[in-house]
């Protein structure tokens, strides 16, 4: 597709390369009815394979304090650590949206705050887009975003970065906070959000929220009926040796990488690897 055609409907997932995804093809997908995948990506490596299967949209997410950096949780990440990995997922993929987490305490104290977060990870970062978690207490920093021409991905419900507060990874938005959440999607759209994540709410739930707005929904431990799904990439993979009931392992990456590396240390240890054909003549 001509980077000067924009208009011209085309299959989210899969669809024919040439330029970057943007927030109209993601509501243009809202309207088909067209359900669709994204992952997350914190290198240029992975970024490349998951840009050419077709992945839409990659997410530079907070849960790299877990699977890059080895925190126990999302909340001692910061902006420096985000900053090259986003740089990274932009420089390998050329067709698929990358939006960055904004992580916990770069957003949360003022709009301001919010702006110039967001700032460097579009100008420094090359980022396409932002994420930041929360509802009504949010929506002026969404509103800041959205007025400055940076386009906003909310996330309700299971919110990591406010794990303390929910006292551990608990299912949201049950009895009366459904319908706190139900308003928070509401108000969210109206300040401006192009997507909105649905993480660890009931399905029922989910599909409600996912009927009543305009905008895509994107789940994560939320039944079928949003618009689209996300899972970390280490999750699908397998590389991940607890994952939530929410993940489906779609790969033993675990045990193939262990099966190679095994396999290398064999022979280096029994003189097979370097062989000939492994050497400079």
């Amino acid at each position: 597709m001509s980077s000067s055609v924009t208009s011209r409907p085309t299959a989210l997932y899969g669809g024919q390369a040439g330029r970057r995804v943007t927030v109209r093809d993601v509501a243009a997908a809202k309207e088909r009815g067209e359900r669709w995948p994204m992952v997350t990506a914190y290198d240029a490596m992975t970024a490349k394979v998951f840009d050419e299967a077709g992945i839409p949209v990659l997410l530079v997410g907070d849960s790299a304090a877990m699977v890059v950096y080895g925190y126990d949780s999302t909340l001692p990440v910061t902006v420096d650590d985000l900053l090259p990995l986003t740089a990274a997922v932009v420089r390998g993929s050329s067709r698929a949206m990358v939006v960055a987490d904004l992580p916990f305490g770069s957003y949360q104290a003022s709009p301001q705050q919010a702006l110039e977060t967001a700032a460097r990870f579009m100008k420094e970062g090359g980022a396409h887009a932002v994420k930041l978690e929360g509802g009504r207490r949010v929506l002026p920093q969404v509103e800041a975003l959205v007025s400055a021409g940076i386009p906003v991905m909310a996330h309700l419900g299971l919110t990591p970065q406010s794990v303390n507060t929910f006292g551990g990874y608990r299912v949201q938005g049950r009895g009366q906070a459904g319908d706190e959440l139900m308003s928070d999607a509401k108000d969210l759209e109206y300040a401006g959000a192009f997507a909105v994540v649905l993480e660890c709410v009931p399905a029922e739930l989910a599909e409600r929220v996912t009927r009543s707005l305009s905008i895509p929904t994107i789940g994560i431990g939320a039944g079928p009926s949003t618009d689209a799904q996300v899972l970390v990439w280490q999750d699908l993979m397998g590389l991940t040796p607890h994952p939530a009931k929410f993940v489906k392992k779609y790969f033993d990456l675990a045990g193939e990488m262990d099966r190679a590396v095994r396999a290398f240390a064999d022979e280096v240890v029994g003189g097979a690897f370097p062989a000939a054909e492994h050497s400079y003549h």
